[in-house]
């Protein structure tokens, strides 16, 4: 079964419990803990050990597991320890970007060289590294994303597939996900108004609101077998729980209802 869960940034000015504890009630699988440095560390990748305890009792009052993990950051220290924690955790995919900017070649070999030195890290680990294409990143559309995938050779590669940053980089990401399935092992989801470059405010990037055909890529990802994690990502100012658990809800409601539609959940 395709597993369904939030990316806790969307409740970065809350708790880790007070995050899991909303996300569970809106009916979601697990979490994609934040470790984002700056924006929101519900997982603190240099401090996990000292949160071991807060963590398992949270999953285990809401019945939540943990999907995935957004450490953003390429630092090869602070990924090691996030791996530690992945493997402590049970967490499968350690998410992180591609950084640089679009269009400038050695910033792309430099991404794509940090990531195969990342990725033959988290194999000692059992984790998955995945990176997404990102709007002005190096790595930023489907072409890029199929050159990262061609010069990466370790099997703990994964590419995460937002269709938000696909639209916004011209593309319809219902067709662009066939080109990247072979590596495909996370994706994070919303929506957005226009091709960008913000994906707009956080109430619209809630799954339906937006002009991205979500329905369409939901369904050829069904099509296509997938079966790894769907973790809600909504970046943006903070929210209050109300409009978080909100988004959070809405989101979940529109994606539970296309599965339903097509017998996969």
């Amino acid at each position: 079964m395709i597993k369904l869960g939030v990316n806790t940034v969307l409740f970065k000015h809350y708790t880790f419990a007070q995050a899991a504890e909303a996300i569970a009630k809106c009916g979601y699988d697990g979490v994609e803990i934040s470790a984002i440095p700056g924006m929101c560390e519900h997982l603190q990748p240099e401090n996990w050990r000292s949160q071991k305890k807060e963590i398992k009792a949270v999953l285990e009052a809401t019945g939540l597991e943990i999907l995935a993990s957004e450490v953003a950051s390429r630092d090869k220290k602070r990924a090691k320890k996030a791996f530690e924690a992945a493997e402590y955790f049970n967490i499968p995919v350690i998410n992180v970007g591609p950084g640089g900017k679009s269009g400038v070649e050695k910033d792309f070999l430099e991404s794509v060289k940090s990531l195969s030195e990342l990725s033959k890290m988290a194999e000692k680990y059992g984790v998955t590294l995945c990176c997404k294409a990102h709007v002005g990143a190096s790595i930023h559309d489907t072409a890029t994303t199929l050159r990262a995938m061609d010069m990466i050779e370790s099997p703990n590669f994964g590419v995460d597939m937002d269709p938000s940053h696909i639209y916004r980089a011209n593309e319809l990401p219902e067709e662009a996900l066939a080109k990247v399935l072979t590596r495909m092992k996370h994706i994070h989801i919303r929506d957005c108004k226009g091709r960008g470059p913000s994906p707009g405010l956080p109430a619209l990037q809630a799954c339906g609101k937006g002009d991205v055909n979500l329905f369409g890529y939901i369904s050829e990802m069904v099509k296509a077998g997938y079966n790894g994690p769907v973790d809600l990502e909504v970046i943006g100012p903070e929210q209050d729980m109300v409009e978080a658990t909100r988004i959070a809800a809405e989101s979940y409601g529109y994606m539970n209802a296309c599965l339903k539609a097509l017998k996969a959940r």
